[in-house]
This record gives structure tokens, C-alpha cells and sequence, in this order.
């Protein structure tokens, strides 16, 4: 067995499969593109669902990679075992219907074997089967050098389903580290390979998708049969270095030995428990860098939200090795020099990502306090309760909301002498570990298979980069996924032509639609074109009067006005693209895009809200180009010729060899396929219409264009003036004069309403207060205050305890369907037990409601005001059941 780092691996893997005829495709982002299904790229194959479940067929069906991928469904596992992580790295070889058993099991069995890879002694490997599969034991067993039937082991779980869509049975590869890793005594049923154990340790699975799973649950051969497989880099190095777990590879101890330098003086040879904290912040601080270096940023929700998690995570995990000062931006370029050569954004955004991570963490020092604070509140609560314990759920909110760790809560509890439920505690974490796999088991599905449009093979040319009209011979039609020879008058389907002036829907410009004509006779309406598996643009057709057929020809006609108005939005989106760079910086990196005749939205990552002046300079920047009149030369040319330009790759498009480059002035130079103006000049006029927060460090414009541009400013012209008119203001200038004035006379006008109010309720409470009601030695008022607001009600509370008229009150207000109560107790009351908020809550259930409060104070909301008498009436029941 050769002896390497991750960066030798990585390498061998992928020339290995090169040599094999594999299309080496890089590791795509993490943030997944055009897939609402994955919060993150969590495997290989999660890049390739198109090409799994048939949408769409590569150009070379034999592919492989080194992707990234996040995965975060086990967070808590990190650091206590010895391979999970957050971020990890998949090492995958794919065919799509090209190679399938024989092969994929030969490839591997070279790869890790062969003195020329990496030499594994074959004595060393252990193989796991689908007992249902005996194709797959046979083959391993024609290997050169293969040992014998005791290396191989049926197991019922090598079957890979996910839902509907591909599935089928898997092979799983072990290495046999030894008896120095035997961690089971004999006898235990989990000491072999598969499973759960230390010695047999997993390190390539081989997936054979051969049939699809239907929606109905049954299972039917795949037309396309396809192998994806895949190796976990950090576990293979382990191997390669023989170390005890993936935190002793070179992928990890770097990282280890720089916070060894951070703490007081804790080393991690000799931490103990403390090395759990060493292995968390290694773990995180490299998903941190990756996810942000490819653009996601912390926030409250989404992928934002697990960021945010691991960051405070770390910070916690810090503070136990007795890093208090913010650190974790000292760890980035760490992973920059490991990781660096491959995944070159590393380097290329590193002061953005020691930027994000240093704003996070120092706002989370700030944000422990407030847990601390929370925490303490808790502990208030319980004792004067008389409670000693908290709360699992309690805990947990400590925990989830806050970052802070359980072991924390428990420590202060004790030092108050207080208990934890950690019982409770893991039921609501393990409740959570149930939401997310059940998110991911979903997340990962894909669509069932279908081979029609993948066995339509016919040649195609779009020719709508210079035509909007041509004659063209319908090659296929699709009906209800079955091909047929004829689209019949008055219905629907797809069909494909020999070539096509509609543009099918790509990089987030929509459809062409039009007719298909013979002569001047309209026959049909394109209603939307999409790319089919092949590559054709099948277009969805309505039929009129009379019917479509296979090998005749039309003519084809794109509605015209609709193409201008798209090409002037998506023209103007590269330059709202390099105006959003130049202005807010080089991480505002598109993150998806609508561009359509009516309008165009522009999504980018960016970590704070646009400010007015940025937006002023953002449009100005746009209509300054467009007002140059800069020709939009549009070059088609090689794959690397165009790296080389320095263009700049659309969100969502996918390239061949030879791309088309848009180059806007030598500013903006993007990859893209889309259709555009000759000229800037075309757009006419550029007009922000909106900015927003759509996601996590996720923002949105929207903006018009040419016509619709100028109908909108016509539109705000004639709004203004009907402001004018109804504020009596002969100026527009004079309109803001007016509303200040409008402004200062309501203000007065709401001063003397609340000094009205404050009379009124002080005269209400000399009558209403003197209505003093007894049970044993407490009395009480009750008081309906009618449509009076929760205002009042504190006006009128405040004015009781100056009285001291009883030891509880009780207010009632509706307004609408809207009930508000509030319940006071005075001090000497609440000494002997009884509590604003055990009264008001079956109370405000009368109404509808619930609430809660101080002992002194509480208030609830409720939303039936016809409960109002009953719970006037409930009252000295509700106080006598606290007196008892």
C-alpha cells in the first residue's frame, strides 16, 4: 500500500479514471443550482440528477470528480466518532447507461489493487452484496488475485433507494485495518465487515441503479441502466496515513495544530476529553470556508442558519480550551494552504470569508451574554417556583437559539443547585436529527426515468440567434410520453423540429412563443420551448383546426415584440451584474435570474441590505453604459479560449467545448447562451423597481426596461399627481412641505387624544376601582373597560397600585373580534402564592386566548369577545381554586 497525502490521492483517483475514458468534471458549488430540493450539494450524485433520471444525456456518459459536499443531518456525531464531518469531500466515477457491474467492479478492484494505484494487498479488501444480487459476488470473484468466498458478505441493506426515481443494489468495498483497530470483543454480532465497528472500515460503495421506483411503489427495469459510486476521501487517507481516525490526516492536523497555538497552553495529544473541542472546530471551520467562499452567508434561516450554527458551535467549543477572544478567521487561510490547489475559491475569496467569519463571531460574543442572561432567567424562574429542575425543552431552546451547549446549562444548574432533564433534552435533539433526515430522504429523490425523449436522436439547429422566421420539418412528436405521428387538430404535445428560431428556456431567460404557420394560415401556438435529453428544443404546441404531421414542413415565426423586449432585459442583466460588482464588491455573485419580456430579477449574494445611495449608483452605472452605446459582440470559441477572456460563468447555464462569450466594452464578459441587443443603446432605459432579502445572504432586484421602463415612470407621474390634487398642492416640490404639516397636525392631534384618554381612564378608575369585591381576607376589582386599548389598561393598573384599592385586579378591553385582559397582583398577594399568570390563563381561555407574565403582572390576548361575561363571572372561582 503506497504511502500518500489527500492532494496525491485526490490527483491519482481522478487520472485513473481519465485513463479510463471518464470526463474529469470539476466540483461544482455547494449551494445547489436550479434545485429547490437540496439546502446543499450533500453527495456526488446530487450534481448528476439530470443525467440519472434521463432529463438530459452528457456528452460523454462516462464522468468523475472530487466533489465537495455538506452534509449536516449528524452535526452532533462530529468530534465524538471518528469519521463524521459537516463538509467532506466525494471522490465519484458515474456511467449513464454506458458501462455497468463488470466493469465498474474491474475499475476498482485495478484502482485499488494495482501496484501502478494504490497496491492495496487483496487480502486486505472485504465485500458486501445484496443477498438478491448473485451477478455482483461472481464478478468479484473473476478479479485477479481476489482471496476467496470468505471476503465476500451478503447484507440486506446494499440496496440504494431513495424514493421515486433510479435505484438498485449496491456493492460496498472494506479495508481490514487490523487487530490494532479491533474495538468489539469476540462474538459481537457488529464485529465483521459492515459493521458498526473500527477494524473493517468502509471506503468505496458501488451503486448499480437498474430499476426505477415508481410512485406506486413497484419497481421496473430502468431503460438506461448507470453506476454511481463513491469514495469518501477523508476515510481513504486515514487508510493511506494509518492513523486512528480522518482528524489525524493531513486534511485535519494543520488545522488542529494552529488552534493548538490559540489556547492556554491545551495540546491535543494530551486534551482528553478536550480533543472533541480540537475536532469541532476543525471540522466546522472548513465547511464555514468552503460554503462561504462559494457564497452563503449567515443568517436566521436556511443554509444561513446551519453557517450560523457552526460558527457559534465553534465559538462554544473555543471557549472550553480557553479561546475567549474571536479566532476562528485566524483558522481560513489554514484551509486555503490545504485545500487551496484544488479548490482555487479558497484563496481567491479568503479575505471576504476571514471577513463574514469575524463579523459572525464577534456578534456571537456579544450574543453569549445574551444566552448567559436567558439561562439565569431560567434558573430565576424555577426557584421561585420551586422548581429544580429544567426542562428538556428549556434546554434545548438554550441550546438551538442560542448556541449554547448542554454541558453549559447543566454546570450553572448545578452551581444553583438545580438539575437538567437531559433526558428531555435528547428527545428534542433527537427530534430535530428525524426532521432533517426525513428532509434529506426527500431532498435526494429524483424523477422517474422515461426513455422517449431520450431516444430522439435526430439532428437539430437553433438558428433564433439571427432568424425569427424559417421554414423547418417536425422530426418527433410526444403525446402523453408516447411518440406518435401526428399532433391532432385541437390538442396539445411537444415537438421537435430539424431546426428552430424559438429559444427553449436556459439561464433563466424564458421561452419564445409564436406560431407555426403554413403560408399566412396560423395552425398551431408555441406555448414554451424546453431542451430536450438530446439537445433538441421540443416546443409545446396547441393545435387549431388542422393537424400536425412527422416529415412535413412549416414555418415557424417567433413572436417578435416579445424576443426585443427579452433581449433588451437580458442584455441589461450583464450589466446590472457588473454594476452590483463594481459597486458592492466581487461577492455579489449571481444566485439566480428571471429575464422575460415584462421584466427582468436578478438574484446575488450579499450580506446586508442595499443602501439607497448604492441603488441610485447602480442604476446610474446601467444607464450610463446604455447611454455609451456599446456594441455586445458575441464570439463563439473554445471552452479554454474563453477562461482565458476571463468570462465570467452564468448561474445555471451548461457548457460544451465551444461556448458563445458576450463582451459588453471588455466590462462585462460572461459565458452565456441567451439572446441579446446589437447594441446597449437597444434597452432604451434601465429603471430599478425593487430590492429585497429573499434568503439566507441572498438579495433581489427587479428592474425594467424600454417601454416598460417608461410606462412605470408614467404610471409614478400620474400617481404624483393625484397626490398633488388631493393634498391641494400646486408643486410637486411643495409636497413634502405639505406632508410634514400633515404630519406635525396629527401628531398634535394624537397628543391631545392620549390627554383626553388619561382623563377619562382616571375618572373611570375613581368609579370603577371603588368596586371592591372579597373572598376570605383578598379582594379584588374586576372592571370591563369596552373599547378601550391596552394603553388605557396600563394607565389604569399603574392608577390602582398608587391606590392600593385591592390586592388584585382584573381589566378586560375588545376591540373588533380582539380580546386583551391583564391580571395585577400586589406584592403581599403574591407572597402567599397567588400569581398574575396562573390567573389569567384560565381566564384568557374563556376567550379564546392565552398569555402569561410576571407574578405582579400578566396580559393574554383572546378572540372571542362573547366570552367576555363568562370570564367576568369566572373570576372569584378562578382566585378561590389559587387560595385552595
Amino acid at each position: 500500500m503506497k504511502q500518500l497525502t489527500s492532494v496525491q490521492l485526490r490527483q491519482m483517483y481522478l487520472d485513473f479514471f481519465e485513463s479510463k475514458g471518464h470526463e474529469i468534471r470539476p466540483s461544482v458549488s455547494l449551494i445547489p443550482v436550479n434545485d429547490p430540493t437540496l439546502l446543499w450539494i450533500n453527495s456526488g450524485v446530487a450534481t448528476l440528477k439530470k443525467y440519472f433520471d434521463g432529463t438530459e444525456v452528457p456528452s460523454n456518459p462516462r464522468i468523475a470528480n472530487a466533489q465537495k459536499c455538506i452534509r449536516t443531518n449528524d452535526i452532533e456525531n462530529v468530534g465524538y466518532t471518528a469519521r463524521h464531518h459537516t463538509l467532506f469531500e466525494m471522490l465519484g466515477n458515474w456511467s449513464i447507461g454506458d458501462y455497468f457491474k463488470e466493469e465498474a467492479i474491474a475499475m476498482a478492484w485495478e484502482f485499488l489493487t494495482s501496484q501502478q494505484w494504490l497496491g492495496f494487498a487483496p487480502e486486505k479488501l472485504y465485500m458486501t452484496f445484496y443477498p438478491e444480487d448473485q451477478e455482483t459476488p461472481e464478478i468479484w470473484k473473476k478479479q485477479p488475485g481476489f482471496i476467496g468466498d470468505d471476503h465476500l458478505i451478503p447484507f440486506d441493506d446494499n440496496f440504494w433507494d431513495i424514493g421515486a426515481g433510479p435505484c438498485g443494489p449496491c456493492t460496498e468495498i472494506f479495508y481490514d485495518r487490523g487487530e490494532a483497530y479491533n474495538d468489539l470483543p469476540e462474538g459481537d454480532p457488529e464485529n465483521f465487515p459492515g459493521g458498526e465497528n473500527e477494524r473493517w472500515l468502509e471506503i468505496w460503495n458501488l451503486v448499480f441503479s437498474e430499476f426505477n421506483h415508481l410512485p406506486d411503489g413497484t419497481y421496473q427495469p430502468l431503460p438506461t441502466k448507470n453506476v454511481d459510486t463513491g469514495m469518501g476521501l477523508e476515510r481513504m487517507v486515514s487508510v493511506l496515513q494509518d492513523v486512528p481516525t480522518n482528524f489525524e490526516t493531513d486534511l485535519f492536523v494543520p488545522i488542529i495544530e494552529k488552534i493548538e497555538t490559540l489556547t492556554n497552553g491545551v495540546q491535543y495529544a494530551t486534551a482528553g476529553e478536550k480533543k472533541v473541542s480540537f475536532k469541532v472546530i476543525a471540522d466546522h471551520i472548513r465547511a464555514v470556508s468552503f460554503a462561504i467562499s462559494d457564497g452563503a452567508l449567515p443568517s436566521n434561516e436556511g443554509r444561513g442558519y446551519i453557517l450560523r450554527r457552526l460558527i457559534r458551535r465553534s465559538v462554544m467549543h473555543g471557549r472550553k480550551l480557553g479561546i475567549t477572544h474571536s479566532f476562528l478567521s485566524e483558522l481560513a487561510p489554514i484551509i486555503a494552504d490545504i485545500m487551496g490547489n484544488y479548490y482555487a475559491e479558497l484563496r481567491t475569496q479568503l479575505p471576504f470569508v476571514q471577513k463574514v467569519i469575524r463579523n459572525e463571531e464577534e456578534r456571537f460574543h456579544e450574543t453569549i451574554e445574551g444566552g448567559e442572561t436567558q439561562l439565569i432567567q431560567i434558573i430565576d424562574a424555577a426557584k421561585a417556583n420551586k422548581v429544580n429542575e429544567i426542562t428538556g425543552s428549556q434546554a434545548f431552546t438554550l441550546y438551538d437559539t442560542f448556541g449554547f451547549p448542554l454541558e453549559l446549562t447543566v454546570e450553572m444548574a448545578q452551581e444553583n443547585g438545580l438539575t437538567v432533564d437531559e433526558a428531555g433534552f435528547e428527545l428534542e435533539m433527537q427530534a430535530q436529527r428525524d426532521r432533517a433526515r426525513a428532509a434529506r430522504s426527500q431532498e435526494e429523490s429524483m424523477s422517474v426515468q422515461s426513455d422517449v425523449l431520450q431516444k430522439i436522436t435526430d439532428s437539430f439547429d437553433f438558428v433564433g440567434y439571427d432568424l425569427l422566421t424559417t421554414n423547418a420539418t417536425i422530426k418527433a412528436i410526444v403525446q402523453d410520453d408516447v411518440r406518435v405521428e401526428q399532433l391532432p387538430s385541437h390538442s396539445e404535445g411537444w415537438v421537435i423540429f430539424n431546426r428552430s428560431p424559438f429559444y427553449a428556456e436556459m439561464g433563466g431567460q424564458v421561452a419564445d412563443t409564436g406560431g407555426i404557420y403554413d403560408g399566412e394560415t396560423l395552425l398551431a401556438e408555441v406555448q414554451d420551448v424546453k431542451k430536450a435529453p438530446q439537445g433538441q428544443f421540443m416546443h409545446l404546441v396547441r393545435v387549431l383546426d388542422m393537424p400536425l404531421n412527422v416529415e412535413q414542413s412549416y414555418t415557424l415565426v417567433v413572436e417578435r415584440s416579445q424576443r426585443i423586449r427579452a433581449n433588451q432585459n437580458h442584455t441589461a442583466t450583464h450589466l446590472l451584474h457588473r454594476a452590483l460588482k463594481q459597486i458592492l464588491g466581487d461577492h455579489a455573485n449571481q444566485a439566480g435570474s428571471y429575464v422575460g419580456p415584462d421584466r427582468l430579477r436578478f438574484d446575488f449574494s450579499h450580506f446586508g441590505k442595499v443602501t439607497d445611495e448604492e441603488l441610485k449608483q447602480i442604476e446610474a452605472f446601467v444607464n450610463n453604459r446604455i447611454e455609451q452605446a456599446v456594441d455586445v459582440n458575441i464570439a463563439e470559441m473554445s471552452i479554454e479560449e474563453a477562461k482565458a477572456t476571463g468570462a465570467m460563468a452564468l448561474f445555471g447555464e451548461k457548457y460544451g467545448e465551444r461556448v458563445r462569450v458576450v463582451n459588453i466594452a471588455n466590462e462585462s464578459i460572461e459565458l452565456c447562451g441567451g439572446t441579446h441587443v446589437a447594441n446597449t443603446s437597444e434597452i432604451g432605459t434601465f429603471k430599478l423597481v425593487s430590492e429585497s432579502g429573499i434568503g439566507a445572504g441572498i438579495r433581489r432586484i427587479e428592474a425594467l426596461t424600454g417601454q416598460a421602463a417608461i410606462a412605470d415612470y408614467q404610471a409614478e407621474a400620474s400617481l404624483l399627481r393625484e397626490v398633488q390634487a388631493q393634498l391641494k398642492v400646486a408643486q410637486a416640490s411643495q409636497l413634502l412641505n405639505r406632508i410634514e404639516q400633515l404630519h406635525a397636525e396629527l401628531k398634535d392631534s394624537q397628543s391631545q387624544i392620549e390627554s383626553l384618554t388619561a382623563k377619562i381612564i382616571r375618572q373611570e378608575a375613581n368609579s370603577s376601582l371603588n368596586n371592591v369585591k372579597q373572598l376570605g381576607d383578598i379582594t379584588y376589582v374586576v372592571s370591563n373597560l369596552g373599547h378601550q386599548t391596552v394603553d388605557a389598561m396600563r394607565q389604569m393598573s399603574d392608577i390602582w397600585r398608587e391606590k392600593e384599592t385591592s390586592n388584585i385586579l382584573v381589566l378586560v378591553t375588545s376591540q373588533e373580534d380582539k380580546v386583551n385582559v391583564m391580571v395585577a397582583v400586589d406584592d403581599a398577594t403574591v407572597a402567599k402564592g397567588l400569581k398574575a399568570g396562573n390567573i389569567i390563563k384560565p381566564l384568557a381561555q374563556l376567550v379564546g386566548g392565552g398569555g402569561g407574565g410576571k407574578p405582579q403582572m400578566a396580559q393574554a390576548g383572546g378572540k372571542n369577545p362573547a366570552g367576555i361575561p363568562a370570564l367576568l363571572e369566572a373570576v372569584p372561582s378562578v382566585i378561590s381554586e389559587q387560595l385552595a
